[in-house]
C-alpha cells in the first residue's frame, strides 16, 4: 500500500493548521499536597476523589485529602475504579458522579483511574446514552457538547500520560475489545505530577507503563503527518490528535531519550529515584505529544490482544482474573509494526532508535529494511532486559487466533488510519503473525 509520510515544512496554508491543547501542570516532589489550593482557586467546594481500592489506603490519597481538608473543601472518595476499565465500571462511576452533584473532580491513580474520572465527569455533566460519545464506528462518536467540571489529575504511574490527554479508554464488553472516548474537553484542568509516588510501584507496572510511554512517543514520531490527515477540519472541530507535527516531534524526541536511558534502570531498581523520576517526566512529555499527534498501529493492534487474552496474569496487577496490561499489549506489537512502517519514513525510525540508545552510524540512509530493523531490534533488546514476554505466543495466542485478532483490530480505525500507510485486513494478519515471537 502507498506510504503517506514525508518530512514537512511549516506553511501559512490554513488547511495545514494544527491545534495544541494541554492542561496546566506542576511537576515536582510533594505537589500532591497542593491539590486543595488548586481546588480552591478553581472555586470548588465539594469534589469527588476517584481512586482504586488499593490506592485508597495509600499516603498519596491521604496527602490529597489532607490538603483538601486544610483548604475547607469537602471530598467524597470513590474507590471502585477497576484496573483496565470496562463498560460496567465506567457506567457505575458515571452514576456515582451524577448522584453526587459534585462541582469538581480529583483523580489519584494510574491511567485507569484518570480515564474513569474523565468519563464520569462527562456523563454526569452531559448525560447521554453510553454509546453516544464512544469512538466511531463502534459508538456514535458524537462531539461533547460543552465544557466539563474541573478535574485535577494526580498520576501515580509513569507511562499512560492520561493526565495530559483528552482520551479515556475502556474495554467495551459487548465486543470484548478496547475502545475509547476522545475529546479536547476531557483533558484534565490541572495535572499534579509528583515523581516520588513512583517509589512504591512494582517492577511489572513500571515496565508495562514505561513501554506504553515509549510507544506513545514512537507512534507520535511516525504517525501520518498533520497536513495529510483526512478531514483536518477547522476551529473547534479540529480533532484532538492531528498527526505528526513539529510540536509533537520535539516532545516525542525528548521522551524517547529519557526512556532509552532510564526505563530498564527504573524497572530493575525501585530505589533508583533518578530513573523513576525521569520516567515520570518522559510519560508526561509523551502524553502531550501523542495527544497532539495521535497513536497508530501499536495501539490499534493492542486492543484485541487485551480483549481476547485467555488465562494470563501479571504479577503486580489485581489477582483472580485474566488481565493483559495495556502497556504490555502495546509493546508486544511494536517490533512487527516498526519493520512494517519503516518504508514510509526510514529517517524517523532511525531517529527513534537513536533516541532510545541504538547504534545507528552504519545504517544506510534511506534503507527501509535497516531502519525498521534497528528500531525493532532496540525495542526487543529493552523488552528482554525488562522481562517482557516473548511475543503474543507467551500470552497464549497462536496462529489460530490471528483472524480473530485482525477482526478485532479492524474497527479501531481512529488510530489505524493515523498510521503512515494504509492498512488492509491482510496487513493486520501479517502484523499479528510477525508479533507471535521475537527471539
Amino acid at each position: 500500500m502507498p506510504c503517506c509520510h514525508a518530512d514537512f515544512a511549516l506553511t501559512p496554508d490554513s488547511d495545514k493548521a494544527f491545534t495544541v491543547g494541554m492542561p496546566t501542570f506542576t511537576f515536582g516532589a510533594g505537589c500532591l499536597a497542593e491539590a486543595g489550593e488548586h481546588a480552591r482557586e478553581l472555586g470548588l467546594a465539594r469534589v469527588a476523589l476517584f481512586t482504586d481500592a488499593m490506592l485508597s489506603r495509600s499516603a498519596h490519597v491521604d496527602a490529597v485529602l489532607a490538603s483538601l481538608k486544610a483548604a475547607g473543601i469537602g471530598a467524597t472518595v470513590y474507590d471502585e475504579v477497576v484496573v483496565e476499565p470496562t463498560t460496567a465500571s465506567f457506567q457505575a462511576a458515571a452514576r456515582f458522579a451524577a448522584e453526587g452533584s459534585f462541582d469538581g473532580y480529583i483523580s489519584v491513580g494510574g491511567g485507569s483511574v484518570m480515564d474513569t474520572c474523565k468519563a464520569a465527569n462527562l456523563y454526569a455533566t452531559h448525560p447521554a446514552d453510553f454509546m453516544t460519545y464512544v469512538n466511531a464506528p463502534i459508538g456514535g462518536g458524537q462531539r461533547v457538547p460543552g465544557a466539563l467540571k474541573p478535574h485535577i489529575a494526580c498520576p501515580t504511574t509513569s507511562g499512560t500520560g492520561s493526565e495530559t490527554t483528552g482520551i479515556a479508554i475502556l474495554n467495551l464488553t459487548e465486543i470484548n475489545a478496547k475502545t475509547g472516548i476522545i475529546s479536547r474537553r476531557l483533558t484534565p484542568t490541572i495535572a499534579l505530577i509528583d515523581p516520588e509516588v513512583t517509589a512504591t510501584l512494582p517492577r511489572s507496572v513500571v515496565a508495562a507503563s514505561g513501554f506504553d510511554c515509549m510507544s506513545h512517543a514512537l507512534e507520535s514520531l511516525t504517525a501520518r503527518p498533520w497536513p495529510r490527515r483526512l478531514n483536518p477540519a477547522r476551529g473547534a472541530s479540529r480533532p484532538v490528535s492531528q498527526g505528526a507535527n513539529p510540536f509533537s516531534d520535539g516532545l516525542a524526541t525528548e521522551a524517547l531519550k529519557g526512556v532509552g536511558k532510564y526505563l530498564v534502570r527504573a524497572v530493575g531498581d525501585a530505589s533508583d529515584m533518578e530513573a523513576r523520576t525521569e520516567m515520570m517526566y518522559a510519560a508526561m512529555l509523551s502524553g502531550i505529544a501523542f495527544n497532539a499527534a495521535g497513536c497508530h498501529l501499536p495501539h490499534g493492534l493492542s486492543y484485541p490482544v487485551s480483549g481476547l487474552a485467555r488465562d494470563f496474569r501479571l504479577p503486580g496487577y489485581p489477582l483472580g482474573k485474566t488481565l493483559v496490561s495495556h502497556g504490555m499489549a502495546v509493546v508486544l506489537n511494536n517490533p512487527s509494526v516498526w519493520r512494517y512502517t519503516a518504508s514510509c519514513c526510514p529517517e524517523r525510525h532511525v531517529h527513534g532508535a537513536a533516541c532510545l540508545g541504538a547504534e545507528v552510524r552504519d545504517i544506510k540512509p534511506g534503507s527501509a529494511s535497516e531502519a525498521g530493523e534497528v528500531l525493532a531490534g532496540r525495542v526487543i533488546e529493552m523488552m528482554r532486559a525488562a522481562g517482557i514476554p516473548n511475543g503474543l505466543s507467551d500470552l497464549g495466542f497462536g496462529d489460530s487466533d490471528i483472524d480473530a485478532l485482525a477482526l478485532g483490530a479492524e474497527p479501531q480505525w481512529r488510530v489505524i488510519r493515523n498510521a503512515p500507510k494504509d492498512v488492509t485486513r491482510d496487513d493486520l494478519r501479517s502484523l499479528f503473525s510477525a508479533a507471535m515471537r521475537y527471539w
